[in-house]
């Protein structure tokens, strides 16, 4: 499966492959803050994917995927913000309120990234997600939790604007979200206080982000270099376990009308010239 020919979706000169180019010089800069600051940072999710099984991008990838523990977050953002490169910005829901979903991304200024979910946010260019890791009780129950907590969170971030036709419908939902967030938001508190007493090595992506596959400490610690583009990121310990709890049998091939990225419209522009 893996002798596949698969140049042929992101050709030399293809936008995807200059939206790869682009999405690469993104990732350089934060890793490269990243460790000047002794911040601990992975790959995960798709990008660990390709470093494993294509030593670079996922060829018809059109993002790249890194997580970073809970706990680090705050001062990661903190230093996005301040070093960053003119060319990116660093975007969340503290900083632009129509950035519904509980994760931070770095956004390049000279692209576009055609997602309808998109339409409404102040940065839309090409991007690096940056989720966060924490410790939980069960990812299970994260599931649970989120079926409210998640769509709570989203709501009270403008999610309905972008996602639901009717005003008065997104009205009902907002003032829904409100009554509801001090008792899913405390239980989710509760969550983390257990947690911090009692902790183990089970790690989940943070509450109310939409994704269930569990990592585990001992997997992830230490990070380690691995290659990607021929450039060394920081990766889990164990790569190829950490694979296998999100995608199984990671190095099988998707059927062809899976490989489509997020399948939107990817306008790249010449960089500003400084």
């Amino acid at each position: 499966m893996m002798n596949e020919d698969l140049k042929h979706y992101n050709p030399k000169g293809s936008i995807k492959q200059q939206a790869q180019v682009r999405l690469l010089e993104i990732m350089c800069e934060v890793d490269k803050i990243c460790k000047k600051h002794s911040i601990t940072y992975w790959l995960d999710f798709g990008t660990l994917l390709g470093a494993v099984r294509h030593g670079g991008f996922i060829p018809w990838d059109d993002d790249l995927d890194i997580a970073v523990f809970r706990k680090d977050y705050a001062r990661l953002r903190k230093v996005l913000m301040e070093e960053l490169p003119e060319d990116y910005k660093f975007q969340d829901w503290k900083n632009d309120k129509y950035a519904f979903d509980n994760y931070g991304r770095v956004r390049d200024l000279n692209s576009k990234f055609n997602y309808t979910r998109f339409r409404k946010q102040k940065y839309q260019g090409l991007f690096v997600d940056i989720f966060t890791v924490e410790s939980m009780p069960s990812v299970k129950l994260k599931k649970r939790v989120d079926f409210l907590y998640g769509r709570v969170f989203r709501q009270l971030n403008n999610y309905g604007t972008v996602m639901y036709n009717s005003a008065l419908k997104n009205n009902i939902v907002s003032v829904i979200a409100a009554l509801l967030y001090p008792f899913v938001g405390g239980f989710v508190g509760l969550l983390r206080l257990y947690a911090k007493l009692f902790p183990g090595k089970k790690l989940g992506l943070s509450y109310s982000i939409y994704f269930y596959s569990e990592r585990r400490m001992d997997e992830i610690l230490p990070c380690r270099p691995i290659l990607f583009e021929g450039k060394e990121f920081m990766a889990p310990s164990q790569p190829e376990a950490c694979l296998t709890r999100i995608y199984g049998d990671y190095m099988r091939l998707p059927a062809e009308k899976y490989r489509i990225g997020h399948g939107v419209e990817i306008e790249v522009n010449p960089k500003k010239k400084v």
